[in-house]
């Protein structure tokens, strides 16, 4: 919670930490309200963490990778043909994509992607301009 702010009108989350870099990612309303509403709904407003876990104190990365699993897991037998390769990262790419679509520009997307130098500015490869 010390890296959230999620208000009735505003919202941002600090996530990060690979390689020592932190990032501020700004909610859109599509995402802040849900989590405002979970947040309320709480009560608890002395809660250490966003997400929390029934066996720890947080929701840890290996507990979102094991919820990604079980709900591929749910999927029909129609739907497990679509999914059946698709990996949690896979969702980072396919966001990436959609915010190109949606006219981000590559600093942008690689600003949100973490993928950031040292400095803090956007790590683009060239000449093709991929994200690292």
């Amino acid at each position: 919670m010390a890296h959230t702010h999620v208000g009735p009108k505003i919202g941002w989350l600090r996530v990060g930490h690979k390689g020592g870099k932190w990032r501020d990612i700004d909610l859109v309303n599509e995402a802040r309200k849900p989590l405002y509403d979970y947040l309320q709904a709480s009560g608890d407003p002395s809660r250490d963490y966003v997400f929390l876990s029934q066996r720890s104190a947080r929701l840890t990365e290996e507990g979102i990778h094991h919820w990604f699993r079980t709900l591929k897991a749910r999927a029909t037998k129609d739907q497990w043909e679509h999914i059946a390769e698709l990996t949690f990262h896979d969702l980072r790419h396919d966001f990436a994509h959609r915010a190109r679509e949606a006219g981000w520009s590559l600093e942008e997307v690689a600003y949100y992607l973490g993928h950031v130098t040292k400095k803090g500015t956007p790590a683009i490869q060239t000449p093709c301009a991929t994200l690292r």
